[in-house]
Formats: structure tokens, C-alpha cells, sequence
């Protein structure tokens, strides 16, 4: 196992056309950042060039080939003090004359590897083409090192590839836009798959673009160990690599935990085509219409009787759809109706009759309601959630992915749960499954436009923002926030979903509620979201999965562009077989 060590993100602001002045400055901060101790240094995106290049022949004097000129010039400085560099750079293969947005990592031996961008933002078109060198993570003396730029972190599939193959840390390197940083998506994918990432943003305007700036170290468990807000500088801290070794979310084993045999839609890209001639081919579970409707998500602390909790959820129920409200969809926490303790003991079948009252509320409030309980079928038990309208029980989702406690009473599910609703496509999750980002991914790429998820989680999964100094357009907010990480809006918007997250309310007993509704952008602003607050019973949002019209979906839930731009030819290995 390899020892701790001192990494630094270095944060800088590059000038287009100034390439020597780019280096030389780059150096100097490395240097700086070595002579403090640090074995892993990282650099931004392009940073020896700058990023905004309107085509191929304006950058066309400033690509290399790896190796080449500059990173000889890193490697010597590598080589003198003993250390290893990522730098951001473009690149020019001498075999095709193709043109790459690069990252390469370089020690004191010469190049260890290169990354070359295979998620390009909208810029990268311009003058480069996607990377065809995969994901790899390269084993060094001081650890397992993978590589990404900028959007490709926009995908799960990228973080995760790396976090299966061993990296200790991965080394994002951007020019990161629009929001505040550390930005929620590099959080969660240090957290979803258990390990440290190390962000190396720019800073400044270019081309009338800001950048955020932000560079930072963030921890397996979502810490920020250091950051760089606005300006040059570096940030540094130590790396554990026994910490991301234990590969764990919340202390679970989250790697064993996965099912990779239900993953094989990863390798799919179900919306290359027309969604709405997708979804219809053959008159084969067409999508719904879009349209607006009101959802709402609730939080309650189950209790150990079923009729008071069903009590409970009636109250907060009519609440939602009353006079003034008018929620078509309300969705409950994980075991609201049976209660959070003793769930096997407590577990009903689908002949109990406090299901059957739970249909008969649906039916009475003409709304449709997913309710969280332990489910009895003849020996087996599982942790369920169940969906109920006017029209009685549409159906029943089993938990796929268990705790570690829950594998002591429950039994995993085997199917994806979907369902069809007047206003559009509801996907079913609970709890821990949204520790796993493949599977809101599954559900989006069935053309899920809403994704409800019960939930009874005690653990962080959320963190404040203390505000900017980085000036930044109207509307994108710079100020605190004391929700400016939560996962479940990252999971939303990662799908091009709405989600409602629906989680249990008990400060007394650790589980911090935290309960909302959260859209499908996370870079528009203001956020569609909302968010129960104070003592509230449920937080309520209008939801859209309408379009204006013709022949091509308008709106980005039905779009989806995140879920179109996925690279599914580089994610093999997401459905490898778990290793023992």
C-alpha cells in the first residue's frame, strides 16, 4: 500500500497566444508547490494555451505531441523534484494530424500516460475530436492516478470507470463555467465511488467567458480538504490511498454492493434518435404526453404503528392535493407506512388491509401516492415502495441495491420499476439505490421524466457553500448557500430528470430530512427545485414534460441531452462481473 502524500491543485489563469508566458508561469507554480512537499501537483485544462479557440487553424501553433517540447520542460522539473504532474494542454497526434483536448501525467521518469477528452463540451468540436484512449488509471509509486477534462466528470459512467479500476485519486482538470466551486458534480463523484479528487480549475475572463475558478482536494467522504477560491494559487493536502482502497459510501462496501448484471442498458444510448419516435417504435409503451403537473415530496418520522402512520401520511397527503396545492403525485419516505423499526417483523403482503386503505385514500384524493413499507411475500421479505392512484395499485418496486443491514431482513428486487402517469414516465428508487449512480442512469435511459425515491438516510449527503469572490453573470448565484451540495439535485440533473426525494424526518434521530423536488438542469438559474423547509410537512413543485411542438421533444427532460451525449462504446467494463 502506498504511503500518504502532499497533492496540490494548482489554480491559474492562462493567456491566449501567450503560450511561453503560459509555461513559464505553470512552472513556476508547480515548482512552488513541490518545493512545498507536494508528490502530485495538477494543472488546469489547456492550460498552457488557453481554451477559447474559434477553430483548428487558430490553435493550430500551439498543439504538440505528447511527448514533445513542453512536456519535456515538466518532466525535467518532474525528474529535479521527485514528483508527479498533470498538465492540461492540446495535443496533435503526428500519425493522423488530429487534434486533442489532453491531460498528461507526467513523473520523474517521462510520461506515465495520457488522457485525451472523450466528452467534449461545445467548444471542443470547434478545433478538436473526442479522445480514443479510453480511461485508463495509471499505477505509480505513489498510487493509482486517473485522468479526466472538464465535462467528461459531467457523466457518471467517466468517475465510475475509474473508481473500478482501482484510482486512489482522479485528476480533473478544467475550465469550469456558470456556477459556483467546487462545483456539486466534482463532490459527488469524489463521494459516489469512494475516493479523492483533486480539481485544477482556471480562473478569469477569456473571450467574454468567466470561469469559476475553485480548485480544491476533496475527500473520499465529500470534505473539502483545501481550496483555491478566485486568482492564481495552490491548494493542497494529504492523500490516503488506504482511504479510497476501502472503496466505501457511508461505511458501505459500495462496490460489492453493485448488480452489475442489471446494468447492461449502460451500453446503450436509447436516445440517439427522436425520443418521441423511440419510445413509440413498433406502438411499444409509447411515452406518455408532457404536460405540467404539481408533485410533491414528503418527509414524516415513521412510527411503529402502520394506522398512525398511514394516519400521517393521509394528513400530509390531503394537505398536498388541497384547496390551493393541488399535487397530482405526493411520494413518501422508505418504510413510512410500516415504520423504520424492526421492518421484518413489521412486514405486510399486498392483501394487508392498511394497503388497501392506502388505495381507498388514493382513490378519495384523486392523486396518486408512492408510499415506502416492508413487504411479506411468503418467507421472503423485501424493502419496498408501492405506487397507488385512483385507479388502485399501478404497482410495487423492490429495492435493488441493500445495506449491509438490510441484507439481514431483506432480499434484493431484480426489476426496474416504471410507470406510465397521465403527465409523463415515473421511475421508482429507494434509498441506497441512489448511492449508485448507474441506476438513476438506467431509469433515464428508459425515458424516465420523473425519478421518486423514498428514502431514510441519516448521512451526509449535503453540503454549504460560504459564497464567491469569482464575479459571475446574472442569474448565477455567488453568495452562500446552505444547500449548494446535495446529491439528489446532482442526480437530477446529471439524468436530465426531476426527482423527488422523499426522506425521512427525525433530527432527534439523525435523519435530517432535506426533502425536495429537484429539476432536470442544475446549470439554469434559478434552480427549478424546492426544498422542505423548517418544520414543513412536504415542498411542492410544478413539473414540466411538455414540449412547444413539431416533431422534435423541446424540453430537456424529454431531450435529454446528458443522456444523448454519452460515449457508451468506452463503458464495458461497468458491466464486468463483480469481483469476489
Amino acid at each position: 500500500m502506498p504511503a500518504p502524500f502532499k497533492a496540490a491543485a494548482v489554480q491559474f489563469e492562462p493567456t491566449m497566444f501567450e503560450k511561453e508566458r503560459n509555461i513559464a508561469g505553470l512552472l513556476a507554480l508547480v515548482g512552488e508547490a513541490a518545493d512545498r512537499g507536494a508528490r502530485l501537483i495538477v494543472t488546469p485544462e489547456m492550460g498552457t494555451t488557453g481554451y477559447c479557440w474559434h477553430e483548428r487553424a487558430e490553435v493550430a501553433p500551439f498543439v504538440e505531441p505528447i511527448p514533445g517540447p513542453t512536456t519535456e520542460r515538466f518532466a525535467a522539473l518532474a525528474r529535479a523534484k521527485n514528483c508527479f504532474i498533470v498538465v492540461g494542454m492540446p495535443e496533435v497526434d503526428p500519425t493522423t494530424d488530429l487534434y486533442y483536448n489532453s491531460a498528461v501525467l507526467i513523473g520523474p521518469e517521462g510520461v506515465v500516460g495520457t488522457h485525451r477528452k472523450t466528452h467534449p463540451y461545445i467548444s471542443e468540436p470547434k478545433w478538436a475530436v473526442s479522445g480514443d484512449l479510453g480511461h485508463e488509471v495509471f499505477e505509480t509509486e505513489i498510487g493509482r492516478i486517473a485522468l479526466l477534462i472538464c465535462m467528461d466528470i459531467h457523466f457518471i459512467e467517466t468517475a465510475r470507470l475509474a473508481g473500478l479500476k482501482g484510482a486512489d485519486v482522479i485528476c480533473h482538470v478544467s475550465n469550469w463555467l456558470a456556477e459556483r466551486t467546487p462545483a456539486p458534480y466534482w463532490i459527488n463523484r469524489a463521494f459516489e465511488n469512494g475516493c479523492y479528487l483533486i480539481e485544477a480549475n482556471r480562473w478569469g475572463l477569456e473571450r467574454g467567458v468567466q470561469f469559476s475558478g475553485g480548485s480544491c482536494i476533496i475527500a473520499p467522504d465529500a470534505t473539502i480538504l483545501s481550496v483555491v477560491d478566485g486568482g492564481d494559487g495552490i491548494a493542497t493536502a494529504e492523500i490516503d490511498p488506504a482511504l479510497a482502497r476501502a472503496r466505501t459510501v457511508w461505511g458501505e462496501p459500495i462496490f460489492r454492493q453493485r448488480r452489475p448484471e442489471l446494468y447492461r442498458e449502460l451500453m446503450t444510448n436509447t436516445f440517439a434518435w427522436n425520443p418521441g419516435d423511440f419510445f413509440r417504435l413498433y406502438g411499444h409503451q409509447p411515452l406518455p404526453e408532457g404536460r405540467q403537473a404539481k408533485v410533491a415530496a414528503a418527509q414524516m418520522h415513521p412510527g411503529d404503528d402502520a394506522r398512525s402512520n398511514l394516519r400521517e401520511i393521509g394528513r400530509i397527503a390531503r394537505a398536498a392535493a388541497g384547496e390551493g396545492e393541488g399535487a397530482e403525485l405526493v411520494v413518501f419516505p422508505e418504510l413510512a407506512l410500516t415504520g423504520l423499526a424492526r421492518p421484518s417483523e413489521k412486514a405486510i403482503g399486498a392483501d394487508s388491509p392498511i394497503l388497501i386503505d392506502l388505495q381507498g385514500l388514493a382513490a378519495e384524493l384523486k392523486l396518486h401516492l408512492v408510499v415506502g413499507f416492508a413487504e411479506r411475500d411468503g418467507a421472503r421479505s423485501f424493502n419496498s415502495a408501492i405506487l397507488v392512484g385512483p385507479e388502485g395499485v399501478l404497482g410495487v418496486y423492490r429495492k435493488i441495491h441493500l445495506t449491509e443491514a438490510e441484507k439481514s431482513w431483506a432480499e434484493p428486487g431484480e426489476v426496474w420499476a416504471l410507470f406510465d402517469l397521465p403527465f409523463g414516465r415515473l421511475g421508482l428508487l429507494i434509498g441506497h439505490d441512489m448511492s449508485f449512480p448507474e441506476a438513476g442512469r438506467i431509469l433515464a435511459l428508459k425515458g424516465c421524466d420523473l425519478i421518486a425515491c423514498p428514502a431514510a438516510i441519516r448521512d451526509r449527503f449535503h453540503a454549504g457553500h460560504e459564497g464567491t469572490s469569482v464575479a459571475q453573470p446574472a442569474p448565477i448565484p455567488t453568495g452562500p448557500d446552505p444547500l449548494h451540495w446535495h446529491q439528489y439535485r446532482v442526480r437530477a440533473g446529471e439524468n436530465n430528470c426531476w426527482l423527488a426525494f422523499a426522506n425521512v424526518h427525525a433530527p432527534l434521530d439523525g435523519y435530517p430530512g432535506h426533502s425536495g423536488v429537484f429539476g432536470p438542469d442544475t446549470f439554469l438559474f434559478p434552480r427549478q427545485e424546492t426544498v422542505v423547509q423548517g418544520n414543513g410537512s412536504y415542498a411542492l413543485m410544478t413539473v414540466d414534460t411538455g414540449s412547444l411542438g413539431g416533431p422534435y421533444p423541446t424540453h430537456v427532460v424529454r431531450r435529454k441531452d446528458l443522456v444523448l451525449m454519452r460515449q457508451p462504446h468506452h463503458y464495458r467494463d461497468l458491466i464486468a462481473p463483480r469481483a469476489t
